[in-house]
């Protein structure tokens, strides 16, 4: 069995704004996902939403959240 792939984070920036990071490639259940993105937004501060499976944070927080994802034991993976 091949070994499951990273998790992805990349940071976005729009038009306007101060841009989005996302996390993508979680393999979690969907409730799992919320109660990691709530843990996020106390940690950080931050806004944040599920879409499509894919974490968006606002902001540039790719250090913190690279941190607390290798934490949980999960392989990281920088895009961009």
């Amino acid at each position: 069995m091949p070994p499951p792939e990273p998790v992805r984070i990349q940071f976005k920036r729009g038009g306007k704004g101060a841009g989005v990071t996302t996390v993508e490639r979680l393999n979690m259940h969907p409730f799992e996902k919320e109660e990691l993105l709530a843990r996020f937004k106390k940690a950080l501060g931050v806004g944040g939403t599920i879409k499509s499976g894919v974490l968006e944070l606002q902001g540039d927080c790719r250090d913190r959240v690279e941190a607390e994802l290798t934490g949980l034991g999960l392989k990281v993976r920088r895009i961009g």
